[in-house]
């Protein structure tokens, strides 16, 4: 996955570092600092697996939990509910989500995650 996020990144130094020894360091403290990050990001999972209640407080966890919700009604019980209506012959219109901003939003929110995890691996938030 990581070699995945780099050669974008390696493609743009191709085209403007040309000592070969230099663009591998690059890509090198890339990678490195993609694997920071994901260590950081177990470390936040560690902590919050640990927390005492299934929810953990704060606004994070609520957004993920209404973001989740959201999909599982989208994708599980929305088509379930609408095959179950028409077996029975009933004609109801269920609401739908408008998924491009629920995307956006999830996407966003795993995104920050992922920055916050950065931040407390370098030392910059109490």
């Amino acid at each position: 996955m990581i070699e995945a996020l780099i050669k974008p990144v390696a493609r743009i130094l191709d085209k403007f570092i040309v000592d070969k020894d230099l663009k591998e360091k690059l890509e090198h403290e890339i990678k490195l600092e993609i694997q920071k990050a994901n260590i950081a990001q177990i470390d936040v999972n560690k902590a919050e697996a640990l927390h005492r209640t299934v929810f953990v407080a704060g606004w994070r966890p609520f957004i993920g939990w209404t973001c989740g919700l959201a999909l599982a009604y989208h994708f599980i019980l929305q088509p379930i509910i609408v095959f179950t209506m028409s077996v029975n012959g009933l004609d109801y219109d269920l609401p739908e989500f408008d998924m491009g901003s629920l995307m956006t939003i999830v996407l966003g929110l795993l995104g920050l995650g992922g920055m916050r995890s950065f931040e407390k691996l370098k030392g910059l938030t109490k």
